[in-house]
């Protein structure tokens, strides 16, 4: 699963465990995307190694959830398939899943090289309540047909949490609990993360 997790939230982790579960992986790799370097000293958000640690602290008490720094180069760019691709190599006896949110289903197209995706790997979509599972379906069968991919839908409650809600609540004193692990609550709270307006 990848995404800047900024900050990462218990809708990552639910989407985590019901891949898991659902599709029987071995384990689920947590990937954070680095940043770009013009956009290192982001107002108001974490920094990469910030990111990293707040993913360390919220798998860390989960067994079959590994934190992976694939994605986090010194440029910030990374794109999906090369990551992939790099995976496969390493582990060509393995089956990659890649887990990803309905509004990437619809952008998929619009992602470098969504072909080679494809072949690297499955991808999983969560449903969320913006797009119904009929839209879902139309979708997924068009990108098959187009890049002969293999997509399966998550069976997940809808967790109608984001990262960018998550700061807004910081930003106006509210209430994190049950929304965000403990651990990362603290670690925000110790280190004065998104304490700053965005801009």
């Amino acid at each position: 699963m990848g995404g800047t997790f900024d900050p990462i939230h218990m809708g990552h982790l639910i989407l985590g465990e019901q891949s898991y579960e659902q599709l029987k992986l071995d384990k689920v790799l947590f990937m954070p995307a680095g940043n770009p370097p013009h956009k290192k000293n982001r107002i108001g958000r974490a920094a990469d190694e910030q990111r990293v640690d707040m993913v360390r602290l919220a798998i860390s008490d989960n067994p079959h959830f590994e934190l992976s720094l694939a994605e986090m180069n010194e440029t910030g760019y990374t794109y999906t398939y090369r990551t992939l691709e790099e995976l496969k190599e390493s582990n060509p006896d393995t089956d990659y899943y890649f887990i990803i949110g309905a509004d990437s289903l619809f952008a998929f197209e619009e992602w470098r090289e969504p072909g080679r995706i494809c072949a690297a790997c499955t991808l999983v979509v969560a449903v969320r309540d913006h797009a119904s599972r009929e839209q879902l379906r139309e979708r997924i069968q068009y990108l098959s047909e187009k890049y002969h991919g293999h997509f399966v839908i998550l069976d997940t409650m809808n967790i109608d949490v984001s990262s960018h809600l998550i700061r807004q609540w910081i930003a106006k004193d509210k209430s994190l609990k049950y929304y965000v692990p403990d651990l990362v609550i603290s670690y925000m709270k110790e280190n004065g993360i998104y304490r700053k307006k965005e801009v």
